[in-house]
């Protein structure tokens, strides 16, 4: 070989590995970290998801921007928070102004799109009554038939293989390809495995009582199970060709339905699995410890296919941190918790349905922000399951610990809760008005307020009209 064809393959080579590469992104449903394997639970029997992280990169710290599905995919899916995008109502179809991922990809990179398997939460949930269904129809507001290439909506685990092999046959040839799965596992209700839940970790903020622990291992066993449907992808793409020059990226679209978790804003809420690998830019083994938002995921891929981020999005691009360059971290992940399901506001309505409040979080502290502090505390979902059924009856007897009985019956909450999570990472002692956190506090607050006000946030602001 001449010195100059040696030149011309290096160059080809480098230009390759720069190319933009097909994308595959996959959501666990209410999935909280640390339930994998490669967070070191060891209740759990995630080989596939353990490997892969071991391939790629582990981040420690991701949060959602929301505690519920339809916010929380909202917020990957534009770069922007579910505030900002409109997306307060569970039913809602995302807004035709706001534009995706996937369109951005498709207009502006030539990339064939798809979603995939259960709903993705982001046109209606699929299931408008006849009421909402004649208002979408007449106001043409469903949009995602023009966003995308490729819509399925199969409710079946085991076709998730064949259904990514569909998708791959539609593809045209030598087109670069972008493909979002939703797994339907672990949300509510859980199937029963053969995890025994005498040996299931509880975690801190949970009563050590035999529902709880029947609700985790039940909880376990369908992320055991979601593990052998996450290598069908993967195998997948290896069958076609395409493991070399894919990125593929694995989080949880919000925590667990227990609670603490889905639909609050404490970190089994927002605090996710996230994991990301991509042969040749991303090195084997890593592990993140930077704050990393849902929000953040648009523009990060948009990256990675070498387009850049648009406005309004408030998100950030850490492809330069998971490809070993210097990067600039976050010193905040915010959150909102907005409404939840679909049933009409009474005045029996529970916090599980309707609740409004704001967070945000450093690397050590949280602030939560209480605009609805009468709601009545119930989990969402699981709230007739063993664990929550237990948890009333124990406190109805007066024998819950006093921290677990403030946390989830105490009444009205405060307005606001701080919490530092160096020290106190089930946050139970709220901090909030301590003279010593003053400084903290009011650091929280006014990064809370730019937030709200950067968003147009309907809430009132934490520091009013400053």
């Amino acid at each position: 070989m001449t010195r100059r064809s040696f030149a011309a393959s290096l160059a080809a080579a480098a230009q390759a590995q720069q190319a933009a590469p097909n994308i595959v992104f996959i959501l666990s449903d209410d999935h909280s970290y640390p339930y994998l394997g490669c967070y070191g639970y060891e209740s759990v029997k995630t080989p596939n998801l353990d490997r892969f992280a071991a391939q790629g990169m582990r981040f420690d710290n991701a949060f959602q921007a929301a505690p519920q599905c339809v916010p929380a995919r909202t917020g990957m899916m534009t770069g922007r928070s579910p505030v900002a995008a409109r997306m307060g109502r569970f039913n809602s179809p995302l807004p035709p102004d706001v534009i995706t991922l996937p369109e951005l990809l498709r207009d502006k990179g030539s990339y064939f799109t798809g979603v995939c398997r259960r709903l993705f939460h982001l046109d209606g949930n699929g299931r408008p009554g006849p009421v909402n269904s004649e208002i979408f129809a007449r106001n043409e507001i469903q949009t995602w038939q023009r966003r995308i290439d490729f819509i399925d909506r199969t409710q079946d685990r085991t076709k998730t293989g064949a259904i990514v092999e569909q998708f791959l046959d539609k593809k045209p040839a030598g087109k670069t390809f972008f493909l979002w799965v939703n797994f339907n596992d672990p949300h509510h209700p859980w199937d029963r495995g053969d995890t025994d839940p005498a040996k299931v970790k509880l975690p801190q903020h949970l009563p050590d009582l035999p529902g709880v622990r029947d609700d985790l291992a039940r909880y376990i066993d369908e992320i055991n199970r979601m593990d052998s449907e996450f290598q069908a992808v993967l195998d997948v793409l290896e069958r076609r060709g395409f493991s070399d020059n894919t990125l593929v990226v694995f989080m949880g679209d919000n925590g667990m339905a227990f609670p603490h978790g889905k639909g609050s804003l404490y970190d089994p809420g927002l605090h996710v699995p996230l994991l990301a690998r991509w042969p040749g830019r991303i090195k084997a083994g890593g592990v993140s410890k930077e704050l990393i938002s849902g929000e953040d995921i648009t523009p990060t891929l948009l990256d990675a296919a070498g387009l850049t981020t648009v406005r309004p999005m408030t998100g950030r691009s850490f492809l330069r941190h998971v490809t070993g360059q210097s990067y600039e971290a976050r010193k905040y992940i915010f959150g909102a918790r907005l409404y939840h399901g679909s049933v009409p506001f009474s005045a029996a309505t529970r916090a599980d349905t309707f609740d409004l409040s704001r967070c945000v979080r450093s690397a050590r502290y949280k602030l939560i922000y209480n605009c609805t502090p009468q709601m009545e505390y119930w989990p969402v979902d699981s709230s007739k399951d063993p664990g929550w059924t237990e948890m009333l009856a124990v406190h109805q007897q007066g024998k819950l610990s006093p921290e677990i009985d403030r946390a989830y019956f105490k009444r009205p909450r405060p307005v606001f809760e701080l919490y530092d999570l160096e020290t106190d990472p089930s946050e139970f002692n709220n901090l909030a008005g301590q003279p010593e956190l003053a400084a903290v506090e009011k650091e929280l607050k006014l990064a809370l307020q730019e937030k709200a006000i950067i968003d147009y946030d309907f809430l009132p602001l934490p520091l009013g009209e400053a």
